[in-house]
């Protein structure tokens, strides 16, 4: 596995608060297309736009007084406590925007996340205490009381301390404005973008503040204060005329990337190679806003990303000029300044682009597919330092996956990386969280959309893939590499036993508990001499099983076959999962496992087949048996029992205690 490594971050005050910014900006940055939307309605539809229209206008007030704030209060939630967390978010955030008379951005940036979080946590605390067939139940009342609590909590006490605060702020803003010292702000906001604090500062702050005064205003200055391009080409093209080397012969593509792409961290590893050029971003950040505030030019909606593309589709109609006009003299001015530097510096530009843009990723915390792709680096993306976070994919989460994770969960646990979290998901569910994404190779281009940030490993087989222990090798090098070569000797013993215990998660043994394996896998549900001669017909058999016992409707059996045309659920050492797609979930009345044996074997696509287990999985009740079943096909000594086994009770007795 070809994979690139970044130096681990130092833990600092900055890395922790580029972390709060990301945060921060995240829950904006989704939503960028619905504050745009509302900026074209507002640009053509109100009295001062393009197209005046009365009825039209109407969507103007209740989109950025209901929609928007909604939609970051929901993406926000959904960060902490996926969908759950996004329902209660949004619900609680209405109460800001009730109790107040402003658009409610930054009170929906904290009721979003603070729903979501106390939510999770008691969530946490009656996980795997709730008695089956009580759980919707409990799930839907403790959302529902929790997000009226925080609803009256946002009305009464958050949102009219919120409006302080963004009326204070905005008297700030009009203080600098009115008195010419808004162009001092580039001393702050260009070394932040360097630092990788941008999106915190632009759409963590600016954004909402922005946004309030163009819905009082029209415009904004504050939307272009962070997203001028005009300082980072002009960096660009001084290093395209003046610099030496890969630094010269890079530049002018990287300008192309920043000015028209709107990629701005292009240009940061320029300015880290020499860290004085950053006068040259201050000057063209200062010079452009001077020009704003004399031109009283301004957006009317942020501008994202910050490509002269998006700068004019969001520029106000009477504010053309002014915008072109800072965009070119911040140019001018970063250019100038950057020559000079350039010009007078006697040391070479060669310390090297590379490893400035190294640098910068050690900042940023992970690979930069851009920069990498203008510098000619290869490899795969992944995140600095520790991995702390792996994901196992498949179509509906609930089969392959789920077995995929156990094993590699078992191989982690043993090498003794105990903090390593291993979890299993839908692709439909994934986002760019993870460090390390495992998936059937069928899969993996599905995948990568949605985790564009983390190393992708493709495997064809779940048991027992080379792959796994490849991925043990990279956490290990990741997150301990002077420990790996000291690690235990006794890895076989210890770690064996460790690995047995850490098999189940505790919240799997916890629910384990209340269900027990036999509530999932049934007598009636494991045959010892199966009937079916090929794949479809065996699907059929494990398909019949799940459904004779009521656990699925014959939709389902469909939906197994139509996941096996797509992806195999084939998974090593003799062993097949069908189980339905993930939009089949709907046919799952409840969770169950059943067990085929075919002693003289099947061919499944090429490969020889003993044991197929069908499974149909609501939330994670199955998990436990997927992990027993896992942990017995990763022993041979243990799959030669399965295969003498001459009574069901014995099959159950191997799955029920394997985790014991």
């Amino acid at each position: 596995m070809a994979t690139e490594t970044v130096a681990k971050p130092r833990t600092s005050v900055r890395v922790g608060v580029q972390k709060f910014g990301t945060f921060l900006s995240g829950m904006i940055m989704p939503n960028i297309g619905a504050f745009i939307a509302w900026g074209i309605i507002t640009a053509l539809f109100i009295p001062a736009g393009f197209t005046p229209n009365a009825e039209l206008a109407k969507l103007v007030g209740p989109m950025i007084t209901f929609l928007l704030p909604l939609l970051i209060g929901y993406t926000g939630g959904r960060a902490i406590h996926g969908i759950r967390g996004g329902v209660v978010g949004a619900a609680a955030t209405m109460g800001v925007i009730v109790g107040t008379d402003i658009p409610m951005f930054i009170g929906a940036m904290i009721m979003g996340p603070l729903t979501a979080w106390v939510m999770k946590k008691l969530d946490k605390v009656w996980e795997g205490r709730v008695k089956p067939g009580f759980e919707m139940l409990i799930d839907n009342f403790s959302a529902g009381i929790v997000a009226a609590a925080f609803a009256i909590v946002g009305m009464l006490v958050i949102g009219p301390v919120v409006k302080a605060f963004s009326n204070g702020a905005s008297a700030v803003v009009e203080f600098l404005v009115h008195n010419g010292l808004l162009p001092l702000t580039s001393i702050f906001i260009e070394p932040a973008k360097v630092l990788f604090l941008n999106n915190a500062v632009n759409h963590g702050i600016l954004t909402p503040l922005g946004t309030e005064q163009a819905l009082a205003q029209g415009k904004s200055i504050l939307f272009l204060l962070e997203a001028n391009p005009g300082p980072g080409v002009g960096i660009l093209l001084a290093y395209t005329l003046f610099g030496k080397g890969l630094a010269k012969a890079s530049a002018p593509g990287a300008a192309l990337i920043q000015f028209v792409g709107g990629i701005h961290e292009i240009y940061f590893p320029y300015v880290l190679m020499k860290p004085i050029i950053i006068l040259a971003a201050i000057g063209g950040g200062m010079t452009g806003i001077f020009t704003l505030v004399l031109t009283g030019a301004g957006l009317r909606s942020p501008a994202a990303p910050g490509s002269i593309i998006a700068v004019f589709a969001a520029t106000a109609s009477d504010s053309y000029f002014g915008v072109a006009l800072s965009v070119l003299l911040a140019a001018t001015v970063s250019f100038l300044i950057a020559s000079v530097i350039l010009k007078a510096s006697k040391a070479p530009d060669e310390e090297e682009l590379g490893e400035a843009t190294s640098r910068m990723e050690a900042m940023k915390g992970k690979k930069s597919s851009v920069s990498s792709a203008l510098m000619g680096a290869g490899g795969t993306a992944v995140m600095a330092g520790a991995i702390k976070n792996i994901v196992f994919a498949c179509d509906a989460g609930m089969g392959s996956s789920a077995m995929g994770a156990s094993v590699l969960r078992n191989k982690i646990k043993a090498a003794g990386f105990t903090d390593v979290k291993v979890t299993n998901s839908a692709i439909a569910n994934l986002s760019d969280t993870y460090d390390v994404v495992i998936t059937h190779q069928d899969l993996t281009e599905r995948a990568k959309p949605a985790t564009a940030s983390a190393v992708h490993v493709s495997v064809d087989n779940f048991m027992n893939s080379p792959r796994y222990d490849e991925i043990v090798e990279l956490v290990k090098s990741s997150n301990a590499p002077d420990e790996a070569a000291a690690a235990p000797g006794a890895a076989g013993a210890s770690g064996a036993a460790a690995a047995a215990a850490a098999v189940v998660t505790p919240a799997e043994s916890a629910e384990a508990e209340e269900t027990g394996p036999a509530g999932i896998l049934a007598p009636e549900s494991v045959v010892l001499n199966g009937t079916a001669t090929t794949r479809d017909a065996a699907i059929d058999e494990a398909g019949q099983l799940l459904l004779d016992r009521g656990a699925v409707d014959s939709g389902y059996l469909a939906a197994m076959h139509e996941r096996e045309q797509s992806v195999s659920t084939y998974m090593g050492s003799y062993l097949a999962i069908p189980h339905g797609t993930n939009a089949a979930k709907d046919h799952i009345m409840k969770s169950a496992v059943s067990v085929i044996r075919y002693p003289n074997g099947i061919d499944w696509n090429g490969k020889e087949v003993k044991f197929v287990v069908g499974v149909a999985g609501i939330n994670n009740e199955h998990l436990h048996i997927l992990s027993s079943i896992a942990k017995v096909f990763t022993n041979k000594a243990q799959v030669a029992r399965l295969e003498a086994a001459t009574t069901v009770e014995e099959v159950l007795d191997l799955f029920g205690k394997v985790n014991s």
